[in-house]
């Protein structure tokens, strides 16, 4: 195989290799070896320049290659991995993807190499528009080190993946690894025994209010369980005496959705469950303080959740709703809720119904972009990716397509739409590992291709479990934008905010 992309790609990779805060670490084709299967180290040449690659197959499983970082500085808390990959195929085309993963272990003394071992997920990404250009593909933001000590790095191609849909070799051709500092600490919101969780945050002016539902356990019918608020002025560092939203006797509350009116006044929906029961009540709250119930629908299809409120033109109020019993029976389904009167009543359309599990879009965030269009992203129950979501009529009609942000375990997004830049972050809360994501994008690039969406980026660091962790929730003021979630270990759980710059 001869493969070779264009010099100037690799240089500025080379380059970025000596201008971070933390002098990454690069690895050529040279400095690794054979892992497991067959791969081949050949010489790509173009003229004058020859470069050695790593032949990964397009269509034999199982093989990787792998080598050892050493010297990562004392200050570090963590790595990021990137690849360089290139292809001289002439079929190439962004119309194909292919898929890597990274193995990533430490060398700790006293104990064996496999102890610190984690399996990144399969990062999905289209190819180059044509051959002989390289491609820089994040494949770890945020992986956890002890400072000081040799981390084995193990690339894989999976052309098993039914997202690897190119069938001819690729060449890797270097593996940057990124020292990283460690995350700022989150801001405490509620930290008093018991299971704090599920936030909602959301602004009112310049003042950031976060809901949130305490009980005894990670269970939402419990009568135990009710909703409060506190409020905070200075970006997350103080904030106000517990108020009590909702706690209506014989019946579990819980938050699940946010939004403003059209004057700017919080909404809030609130699930509440008792025997035999099951409603959704929406509030209203002009100081984040005092909260009063403004509806509480009939509705047909009854909502596991009703999600964050937004405003569509021609339409007035929307919110996304899923329902089902997370069955492996073709039970799901999931719609739209509008309402004409900013709030008052609402009126509930199915979108899509006898959905399987692995097809069902659960907890969705999205926002209104112009021209009619809309994208949500929501979380999947089975993986291996999130959702998008897109109606190009005003929420009308709707198609729904798999994203590659495949670092997801459970994991509820929330979406903020910079008005001044036109960028859209998504948040999100990786459950198991503990990490708090945000991938940033244009949306108009996203909109009609889907796996097109950059790589992560880590914003804070949680608990390492699965369900005691998670459910993000995003706002913005000014330049920063206001990220909440819960973290702890039943039956003692924290809600937290992270404050993090806008991109720009």
């Amino acid at each position: 195989m001869r493969i070779l992309p264009p010099i100037l790609p690799l240089l500025a990779f080379a380059i970025a290799c000596q201008g971070a805060e933390h002098p990454p670490v690069c690895l050529d084709a040279n400095q690794m070896s054979i892992a497991t299967g067959k791969p081949s180290l050949v010489l790509m040449s173009k003229g004058s320049t020859h470069i050695p690659v790593w032949s990964l197959s397009g269509g034999t499983e199982g093989q990787s290659v792998c080598g050892i970082v050493v010297g990562l500085p004392k200050g570090c808390a963590a790595v990021k991995v990137e690849i360089v990959v290139t292809t001289t195929d002439e079929t190439t085309s962004p119309e194909f993807q292919d898929v890597y993963r990274v193995h990533l272990s430490q060398m700790v003394a006293g104990g064996p190499f496999t102890e610190r071992y984690a399996l990144g997920q399969p990062v999905r990404t289209a190819l180059s528009a044509a051959a002989f250009h390289s491609r820089t593909i994040l494949l770890e933001s945020y992986y956890e080190v002890v400072p000081d000590t040799p981390l084995t790095v193990r690339i894989q191609r999976e052309p098993g993946d039914p997202g690897d849909t190119f069938i001819k070799p690729t060449g890797l051709a270097a593996v940057k690894v990124t020292p990283l500092n460690a995350l700022p600490k989150p801001h405490v919101v509620q930290d008093v025994s018991g299971y704090n969780s599920w936030p909602m945050i959301h602004a009112i002016g310049d003042k950031l209010v976060c809901v949130y539902g305490r009980g005894k356990g990670h269970s939402i019918a419990s009568d135990d369980r009710a909703v409060y608020a506190r409020t905070s002025t200075d970006g997350g560092a103080t904030w106000t005496p517990e108020t009590v939203v909702a706690d209506a006797s014989g019946y579990g509350e819980v938050a699940v959705g946010k939004g403003l009116d059209a004057t700017g006044a919080m909404l809030l929906w609130v699930r509440r469950i008792g025997k035999n029961e099951w409603h959704h009540d929406l509030y209203r709250s002009t100081d984040g303080i005092t909260f009063t119930r403004i509806a509480t629908p009939t509705l047909a299809v009854r909502p596991m959740q009703i999600t964050d409120v937004f405003s569509v033109p021609k339409v007035g109020l929307m919110a996304l709703w899923f329902g089902g019993d997370y069955s492996d029976k073709p039970t799901q389904s999931w719609g739209t809720m509008t309402s004409s009167d900013d709030g008052r009543t609402w009126t509930q359309t199915p979108v899509e119904t006898g959905l399987l599990k692995p097809d069902w879009p659960t907890e969705p965030a999205a926002v209104y972009l112009g021209d009619g269009r809309i994208l949500a992203i929501a979380r999947t129950e089975t993986g291996p990716a999130q959702f998008q979501i897109i109606s190009t009529d005003h929420g009308a009609t709707w198609t729904r397509t798999r994203t590659n942000i495949s670092d997801v375990t459970a994991s509820t997004p929330s979406l903020i739409l910079d008005a001044k830049t036109g960028l859209l972050s998504n948040y999100y809360y990786e459950r198991g590992r503990g990490i708090l994501r945000r991938r940033v994008v244009d949306p108009d690039l996203v909109f009609d291709h889907p796996l097109s969406w950059p790589g992560s980026e880590a914003i804070a660091i949680g608990s390492k479990v699965t369900f005691d962790a998670g459910n993000a929730n995003a706002t913005v003021i000014g330049g920063k934008h206001y990220v909440s979630f819960y973290s702890g270990k039943a039956p003692d759980t924290s809600v937290v905010v992270s404050a993090v710059p806008a991109p720009k």
